[in-house]
């Protein structure tokens, strides 16, 4: 027997959820959530996922790819062209880590809370 679940939201540890939300809904289009405020924020998808963002005193951000501060999870966005997507993330505030091991099949980022993610080529 396997539960029928849905994956209804993902939300990430911050030090700053209004800069983190401006920073996720800058780079994707997506809806702010209406109840958002300065220790909860949130954005809509359009197949109905939350996305939120919620303050952590003391946070640490995780260490790519050093585990003294594990990644605990990465978030993956198919972009049409990676040298378009991530010259704009940057220019938002991501920052690209020196080590890349991907090669030329996906590039890692990280949010300007140090949340790694990868960015690979839309499937045609």
């Amino acid at each position: 027997m396997s539960l029928a679940m849905k994956l209804t939201a993902i939300t990430l540890d911050c030090p700053d959820p209004e800069a983190l939300v401006a920073f996720y809904q800058q780079a994707t289009g997506l809806e702010l959530h209406p109840k958002s405020n300065g220790d909860f924020a949130g954005l809509n998808c359009d197949d109905g996922l939350f996305i939120g963002f919620q303050r952590v005193d003391d946070y640490q951000a995780p260490r790519w790819p050093d585990q003294a501060v594990p990644q605990q999870f990465h978030l993956d966005f198919e972009v049409d062209d990676l040298d378009e997507a991530e010259a704009l993330l940057l220019a938002l505030g991501a920052l690209k880590p020196e080590y890349q091991p991907g090669g030329a099949r996906w590039r890692v980022l990280t949010d300007p809370a140090g949340h790694p993610f990868c960015l690979t080529r839309r499937k045609v």
